[in-house]
């Protein structure tokens, strides 16, 4: 394991918020490497990239592993109804400002990449680049299907060894090869133990309550096409139900420029661990710049100051009809 630092910082609402905080190694010397901020998926949590920080970690990154308010180890939200994209996103503008990082690159996992896409509109001066894992402005019916049937479903365990198996049960078809190991490592970062000994999912179950709304088919596009200067990796996993094939395709279309790499046997979501992807990864993340120029920062901020005049405007002009 490398070590990392346990942080937390309060929100906006009075949230307490937690964080992990890889230091690059100092043997790789990484004065000149971007930061990377790491989004997790819906119900996942900083966990999920313990081996991609300690990796990055070794070449050099400084990386943040943040857990979504409700996840990990933050506080539950006292109102339910902040558990949507734009808060999420609110509270990593405020990780951002305590740690006074102008920019980061951000990895985002499902969820994580939505998050990445809403930034990219509203602070692309903030993003060097972003890698979304596995979800694109087009989300499958059928993978969101999939998603709303378990989210905050209680999942009844009485030891490990029947998480590990919980995990399998829904996930099997997405991760074949998979072994003993691999789905208690799974369930070691899903679930925790309680103080009395009860095992439970690591997350508020009530961020089931604004997912209906909060991921409403409303078009991701206009977000996506925000990324047309920024340098964006695609991951996919062969067998995803939420980022298809066609899907990618589209995305290579309107950003020509577009990494991607598709990770054979793997579902929603690849782990960032696979052999197929720590190469380009590596390669994606070494070649953005440790800061954005002047003038591009400025630039982008002019924009971002137009994506959101248009976007309240278009709210004004809606509720008018």
């Amino acid at each position: 394991m490398v070590p990392f630092r346990s942080r937390t910082y309060t929100s906006f609402d009075g949230v307490q918020l937690h964080y992990r905080d890889y230091a690059p190694a100092s043997a790789a010397g990484g004065a000149g490497r971007a930061t990377v901020l790491c989004l997790p998926g819906l119900t996942r949590n900083a966990r999920d990239f313990e081996d991609l920080a300690a990796h990055l970690s070794r070449r050099g990154h400084r990386v943040l592993c943040a857990d979504l308010r409700g996840r990990g180890g933050s506080a539950f939200a006292p109102d339910p109804m902040t558990y949507v994209p734009a808060i999420y996103v609110r509270d990593i503008e405020t990780l951002l400002d305590v740690n006074g990082l102008a920019e980061v690159a951000i990895v985002g996992t499902s969820l994580g990449g939505i998050m990445a896409m809403i930034i990219a509109a509203v602070m692309p001066f903030r993003l060097l680049g972003a890698v979304l894992n596995d979800v694109g402005p087009d989300l499958d019916p059928a993978g969101m299907a999939r998603i709303g049937q378990f989210v905050g479903k209680s999942v009844p365990v009485a030891t490990w060894d029947d998480a590990a198996a919980a995990i399998k049960r829904g996930e099997a078809a997405f991760y074949p090869g998979f072994g003993p190991d691999d789905w208690m490592r799974q369930a070691k970062r899903r679930f925790v133990l309680m103080p009395d000994g009860r095992l439970r999912a690591d997350y508020d179950l009530d961020i089931a309550k604004p997912f209906a709304v909060a991921f409403a088919p409303v078009s991701l596009w206009p977000f996506f096409a925000a990324f047309r200067d920024i340098p964006v990796l695609a991951v996919r996993g062969g067998l995803s139900d939420l980022l298809s094939a066609e899907g990618l395709a589209r995305m290579q279309q309107v950003k020509p420029d577009l990494e991607h790499v598709t990770v054979p046997n793997r579902g929603h979501v690849p782990l960032l661990d696979e052999p197929e992807i720590a190469p380009v990864l590596d390669r994606f993340l070494e070649g953005l710049p440790p800061r954005l120029a002047a003038l591009t920062r400025l630039k982008r901020r002019w924009r971002a100051a137009l994506f959101l005049w248009a976007a309240r405007r278009a709210v004004k002009n809606a509720r008018r009809q």
